[in-house]
Formats: structure tokens, sequence, C-alpha cells
């Protein structure tokens, strides 16, 4: 029998199947950074009965966009737009949690309030592009947080699930990967402060910690989630030491009690592997965290299966298969073909690419239809 398709429980969520959808960013919210009707159906389309679905990343407050067109959930003007998805998926039989984000020094002046720069720990600039109002542009040079605005930034990510919570959400996850804020706090090449936030691996990881902590105020720790990416290098971060950096979070996001442990893994194409030792992977963090560990990181149904036949993880979350799927978790199970996704249309645009992919056509389908 297929271990993706057994029970699962993380925290307080009681999950009938181990696909889970990833966190994806596809930019398509109203003005105001309101849930649109569009985004609406998207959510509709991919929930299924007993499924989890991790909204796209959402900005906790305006400082924290690097995005143009994300829904964010910093207002309560936001609440009822995102009721509508919440409900949607509910009515599918789904839950559904939300992604909370602060981009740190990943955006752009145009994407600022008052055109004024990014903030990070230090002022470290990444490499590479945030996606402004007209497009592309190079990430600006942040300025480093004063010690004194750093309680602040990490309320809003309590008020985030707060709104969250009032929007039927059934939890949220603190976005710790692919170098955004608290990430960025967490790494070594991107935190040279010298205060209670930098320096040693505990300071480091405060930032983090705290936000998590935050969250569990408005859910408890059984409805939080975290997300990490211990070997990612995308917006050029790195870590002296790997290993013990994030065995540290990870023992201490266990004793926390969270619900879950969402692990990008290190992939440098399909299911292959990187090789190098100091690669960590969800398998590592195991003897740190004791809760339901989730996946990511270019899986299919088979190498889905081997992760938790292996027991290094204990469900699977499914990102470019599930743009291009709908209907993925049933697709999975009949082992059926895949559609192909059209990267073109990840990032902003209309219905194309969002919500025309096909589901299966099954025989019965066809025979009403004739």
């Amino acid at each position: 029998m297929s271990k993706l398709f057994t029970p699962i429980q993380a925290g307080a969520l009681e999950l009938g199947h181990r696909v889970v959808m990833a966190p994806l960013t596809r930019m398509r919210s109203d003005p105001g950074d309101l849930p649109s009707d569009l985004m609406v159906e998207y959510y509709t389309q991919r929930a299924s009965q007993g499924g989890l679905i991790v909204s796209e990343a959402t900005p906790v407050m305006r400082e924290g966009y690097g995005y143009a067109g994300a829904p964010g959930i910093y207002d309560d003007a936001q609440i009822a737009g995102w009721r509508r998805v919440t409900d949607a998926v509910h009515a599918q039989g789904g839950q559904i949690v939300m992604q909370l984000w602060h981009v740190g020094r990943r955006s752009h002046v145009s994407l600022q309030p008052g055109g004024k720069a990014p903030v990070a720990p230090s002022a470290i600039p990444a490499q590479g592009h945030a996606y402004g109002p007209d497009g592309e542009v190079p990430f600006s040079m942040p300025r480093a947080l004063e010690r004194d605005e750093i309680p602040a930034i990490i309320a809003r990510f309590g008020e985030g699930a707060a709104r969250a919570k009032a929007a039927g959400f059934d939890g949220v996850e603190i976005h710790g990967a692919n170098g955004y804020l608290p990430d960025q706090f967490l790494q070594d090449r991107t935190n040279h402060r010298t205060d209670d936030y930098g320096g040693p691996i505990e300071n480091r990881a405060r930032f983090l910690l705290e936000a998590t902590e935050a969250a569990m105020g408005a859910f408890g720790p059984d409805r939080v989630g975290v997300r990490l990416s211990p070997s990612g290098t995308y917006g050029s971060m790195h870590d002296s030491n790997p290993p013990a950096t994030f065995g540290y979070v990870a023992g201490r996001l266990d004793a926390l009690g969270i619900a879950y442990l969402h692990v990008v893994e290190p992939r440098i194409r399909g299911t292959e592997l990187i090789a190098e030792t100091d690669a960590v992977a969800a398998r590592h963090l195991r003897a740190a965290f004791g809760g339901t560990i989730i996946a990511a990181g270019g899986f299919d149904g088979p190498s889905a299966e081997a992760i938790l036949k292996a027991g290094d993880a204990d469900a699977v979350a499914f990102g470019r298969a599930f743009i291009a799927n709908p209907d993925l978790p049933d697709r999975l199970r009949e082992g059926a073909p895949l559609n192909a996704y059209d990267r073109s249309t990840f990032y902003g645009g209309d219905a194309h690419g969002y919500t025309d992919y096909p589901r299966l056509q099954r025989a019965h389908e066809h025979s009403a239809a004739e």
C-alpha cells in the first residue's frame, strides 16, 4: 500500500493523506494586496479531501514585500478576502495554513513605503532580483535594523497569525527558508550583528524562534509550522556550519512542540541529491526534531514514496507539480501522467497557467458527455 495515501497527524492537523501543496508565490492578488476571485478559484481547484495546502507566502507588513502582486495579511481589510479562500478549501474537505513572510533584504525601494531601503540583520546586499511594479529589478542595498526595531517586526508575525486565524486558516507556517528575513538572521553570511541577535548560533536563531512563539500566541504550538532550507543558497545565502546551526534550530522547535517542520531538501536537479557531506537534509534533522517532518524539493510519486518509507520524512510537499496539476493527489494515487508546467506563467498574469490546467478525464466523465 502507498504510504503517501495513509493518514497522518501533524500537531492538531489531522490529514487524510501525505501529499502537501507547497507554498507557491503566484502574484495574482487584487489592488490593496487583497485575495482575488482568481485566487479563490485556484485554491479551490487544488483542495482535496484530507489534504493540506500551505498558502503562498504572505507578508505580515508592508515593509516585508519583495514581490508586487502578492496578497497580504498586514491589514484587517485582507481578512475577508482570505476567508473566501479558506471557506472554499474547507468545503472541499481540505485544510490550509498560511505562510507568514517578511523578505528582509530581498526587496527593492520601489516596493517599500516611502521608497525607503529594505531592512536586514546587517547591511549586506543580496544577489538577484525582486519583482517590482514594473517587473524585475535588482535587490536594493538594505540597511541594518536597529536593536529596538526588532521586537515590533516579531510582533507583526503574531498579528499576522491572529488575522490568519480570523480568516479561518487552520494554522500558520513561519517562512524561515530561502534567504528571507528569519533566514538572514539565522545564517552567518548575512548576520554580522554584535548584539543579542547576532554572533553565536543561540543569538542568530533568536529572531526565528521569537517569531514562531509570536504566532503560537494566536494558534498555540500545535497549529504552527516552520519552513527551513538548511542547504539552500537561493538569495546568496550561506552558513559556516549548517549541521550545527540547523540542528540547534530543529531541537529548539521540537521543544516548542510545533505542528511540523517543513524542510527544503538539498536537490540540484529532479530528485538527485547533492553529494556533498555537509548538505543538510530532512534525515539529518530527525535526531533533533521528533515531530512531523514535511520534505520538499523536486519530488515525484516514486521518490516521495521512498523518503516516506525510509522514515526520513512523514509527508511530502509538491510545488511545480501542483501548479500544473490541480488534482495532483488523484494523479499520484492512480499513477496517471502529469501535465507539464509553463514556467513563464509562474509569477503574475491572469488565468493562463494558473487556473486553466486540465484535470483528469475519467471514463465515466466521457460517457456522461456523450
